[in-house]
């Protein structure tokens, strides 16, 4: 296994163990695009492979069939196949395989597999009779398939009713780096930038191996953004269309999804969804669980009310920063990034994305505050202002519940320095604090935790600050 490889130190454990069995392995590795799918199998194996395809998008059958045989016919030495359907091709890739060597795992590699499923090409059903009918039984095939149409991977195979059935052997699934891998990967490329830098970096990339590859190490992040984002052909302008339509059919759906969430930092219900898109139900159900696959999108619960709905939000940060800033952007100024820094509305974008950043590590936060092997739940709290009762609104972005009765209340605050606590601010919370004991009729001890960049300024007013996270523990991985 190379060197290069970043992080995945549990995929690549799960690929060991498969090419070390006595069975045959069957394993589909899925994630978002631009996630390192077929980055991490060609490195693994350091692309030795006994058979290696990739199916192209938009492709009729005849075409992939085409493309197959070329493939086929300089693996095998054979001069030349012709298929009439995906049998032929499957029964054509076992006569070959079985002419190598018995005494070792033979690993076939398909590459972007949902592409191969085009039109009425009965493929699916072919790979069924390829796999039960020979690879199956010969204990010694290995057969991985990637897709980034999460979709297709999840339901066609590992949710296959017909003759997949409970077949796949082994299922990965790619998320994004964290900021600790983020750090790796960057430090890799010979980029040592501050843990300020690769954070303010995560707001926008979001820890997609991709993204990072296309900086320029030379330039600073504020140039780099420039270059990807701003200029007429920078690759992050032009990334979002080719995004959702390589990865979803009909992803007007998703798009229109993504938009609506994008508008709304603390999520949405169902209905909330339903009513602004106008989407019938089970059609929102799919795009939504999709989008969810693909990491896109994150549920959470409400704390304390069971009846009430699951809160969907938009997590995919390079989505965010594409409707906040390079969608509505008109201006043709190519250094807009570099020109804007300083502005309110930057700087109201960083606070809002750091605390999504924080939600997305909060296996850190739990493990920087000494309750990683504890039970826990995490959930979010929001509740509207009640006229009856005289009560305000508020809202809790992230509530750690411990299974010793205590809750932490955090608060996610983004700072070039150490964070504040004003007068004001002290009695807002505390008057929070109240109003979240009363009306969740809260026994249990409740304390405020602050995530910071830099920690909490001493101060009379830090007094309510029962734990403290800061950057550095975020990056803990």
């Amino acid at each position: 296994m190379t060197e290069k490889l970043i992080g995945r130190e549990y995929e690549c454990g799960e690929l060991e163990r498969c090419l070390e069995s006595d069975r045959s392995e069957l394993i589909i590795v899925y994630g978002r695009r631009r996630i390192g799918k077929t980055f991490l199998i060609e490195q693994y194996f350091e692309k030795h492979f006994d058979f290696w395809f990739v199916g192209v998008r938009g492709l009729t059958t005849k075409n992939q069939l085409r493309r197959f045989a070329k493939v086929l016919k300089e693996y095998s030495g054979i001069s030349s196949y012709h298929f009439s359907d995906w049998f032929d091709a499957f029964d054509a890739l076992q006569d070959y395989l079985e002419h190598l060597p018995a005494d070792r795992k033979r690993i076939v590699f398909i590459d972007e597999m949902p592409w191969m499923d085009s039109g009425r090409s009965n493929f699916v059903v072919a790979l069924e009779n390829f796999w039960n009918g020979w690879a199956m039984s010969r204990e010694n095939v290995m057969m991985i398939a990637t897709g980034s149409a999460t979709s297709w991977m999840r339901d066609k195979l590992v949710g296959n009713k017909g003759g997949l059935h409970a077949r796949v052997t082994c299922q990965l699934h790619l998320a994004p780096f964290t900021l600790r891998e983020t750090e790796k990967y960057l430090e890799n490329r010979g980029m040592f930038w501050d843990r300020y830098q690769i954070l303010q970096s995560y707001m926008l990339l979001g820890g997609v191996p991709y993204y990072y590859s296309i900086l320029a190490p030379e330039k600073s992040l504020m140039q780099n953004i420039d270059l990807l984002c701003f200029r007429p052909d920078g690759k992050l302008r032009i990334e979002f269309d080719e995004l959702y339509n390589a990865l979803f059919s009909n992803a007007d759906y998703y798009i229109d999804t993504v938009k609506v969430l994008s508008a709304h930092k603390s999520g949405l219900t169902f209905q909330e969804i339903a009513k602004e898109i106008k989407l019938e139900g089970g059609k929102l159900t799919r795009v939504l669980k999709n989008l969810e696959r693909c990491d896109f999108i994150e549920r959470w619960s409400q704390y304390g009310n069971k009846k009430r709905q699951e809160i969907l939000r938009l997590t995919d940060f390079y989505t965010l920063f594409y409707y906040k800033f390079i969608k509505s952007n008109n201006t043709k100024d190519e250094q807009w990034w570099s020109n804007n820094f300083d502005s309110q509305s930057v700087t109201s974008w960083m606070g809002v994305s750091f605390e999504l950043v924080c939600l997305r590590h909060h296996n850190q936060i739990k493990k920087a505050l000494g309750i990683s092997g504890m039970a826990t739940s995490v959930s979010t709290w929001h509740c509207k202002p009640n006229e009856k009762e005289q009560t305000p609104g508020a809202q809790i972005d992230m509530i750690i519940e411990r299974a010793d009765r205590m809750i932490h209340l955090c608060e996610m605050k983004f700072s070039e320095g150490v964070y504040h606590i004003s007068q004001d601010y002290e009695k807002k919370l505390r008057e929070r604090m109240g109003l979240f004991k009363y009306l969740t009729a809260n026994k249990k001890s409740l304390v405020h935790t602050f995530i910071t960049t830099y920690g909490v300024a001493n101060g009379k007013h830090k007094s309510i600050v029962h734990s403290e996270v800061t950057m550095d523990d975020l990056f803990n991985s």
